[in-house]
């Protein structure tokens, strides 16, 4: 536990889940908040939330939640948080900052914006980081050490409030940067968004192949499908509603993405081995040069370093839901 004074004096998070149960324990292992109140939707995950002891006090509603907080993070869906901010919006205290974890933004500030009011400072975040894994057991302290944390704030957010949110997420571990909404979806829908559908595209090819049995699949996984068997196995719910919310740069995306596939099966079709060893050599410098940046580790099986914060045993999965 930090020396120092708390950055917010209450953290309420609504939605515990991955991201949620880890800001609560990485802000507790780091001193960032003075207290942390919780709510979920349903009970079962409330009460773990209670047995794990990740928050001080855990309530039935959101409304509930915020009362008295000066740091509301929201932590479920994106397609949930419009109503949620139409809920909490009467209770929220003047000079609270309000913020979300989801990995689309222009909805969010689109859906959120509005119901909020003046008086609060609307600050959309979104840690990029995470597992295959929901619910309270899933997080840990050390989940956001070296990730990037990026904060959306629409035009005219006051700038201390900004600043102050980035430095609660630089005490979590996270590297921060700030960029306008929109921009930040047509990023990640490169990055994310794109690959998870790939992912969720293939495990599926492979489940429905007649001549191949699931077994079999299974059995003989080599490295590649196993690995994209990992993305595939996020949460459903969550991912919805990043492709239905994100859908025009995720199909500006898929579109080219569609391009690339038409030229190396031609490439193939045609024997053009020149083609598809110059493709192979430039995406393999990508990968090489996301190692050397630290946003990922040599190690197989994707590996994780988490160094600087204090360290503690990972917890099983647990199946309900963490929103």
């Amino acid at each position: 536990m930090s020396s120092k004074a708390p950055l917010y004096n209450r953290l309420a998070l609504i939605g515990v889940g991955l991201i949620g149960s880890s800001i609560a324990r990485a802000a507790r292992a780091q001193g960032a908040v003075g207290s942390i109140v919780a709510t979920a939707r349903s009970e079962a995950t409330r009460k773990r939330v209670a047995e794990l002891g990740l928050a001080d006090q855990v309530v039935e509603t959101a409304a509930a939640a915020v009362e008295g907080a000066d740091l509301v993070i929201v932590c479920i869906p994106v397609g949930a948080c419009g109503p949620v901010a139409k809920e909490i919006a009467p209770h929220l205290a003047p000079g609270a900052t309000v913020s979300d974890v989801g990995s689309v933004k222009g909805s969010v500030v689109r859906d959120m914006a509005p119901h909020l009011p003046k008086t609060v400072h609307f600050v959309p975040a979104h840690p990029v980081a995470g597992t295959e894994y929901s619910g309270p057991d899933a997080g840990f302290a050390e989940l956001f050490v070296n990730r990037w944390c990026i904060l959306t704030p629409p035009e005219g957010q006051d700038t201390a409030a900004v600043e102050k949110l980035a430095a609660f997420w630089r005490l979590i571990g996270a590297n921060v940067e700030t960029m306008a909404p929109d921009h930040h979806d047509l990023v990640l829908a490169v990055t994310s968004h794109l690959p998870h559908l790939i992912a969720y595209t293939i495990v599926g090819t492979a489940d429905e192949l007649e001549s191949v049995t699931r077994s079999e699949v299974l059995k003989f996984s080599a490295g590649g499908f196993r690995d994209f068997t990992r993305i595939a196995a996020s949460d459903p719910t969550m991912w919805r509603d990043v492709f239905l919310a994100n859908k025009d740069a995720v199909l500006e995306m898929l579109g080219r993405f569609n391009e690339d596939v038409s030229a190396l099966t031609k490439a193939i079709r045609k024997g053009d081995g020149d083609a598809l060893f110059e493709h192979f050599t430039r995406t393999r410098a990508i990968r090489k040069g996301i190692v050397q940046i630290g946003q990922d580790s040599p190690v197989p099986d994707f590996g994780r370093p988490h160094p600087d914060l204090p360290q503690e045993p990972l917890p099983k999965p647990y199946a309900a839901d963490g929103d």
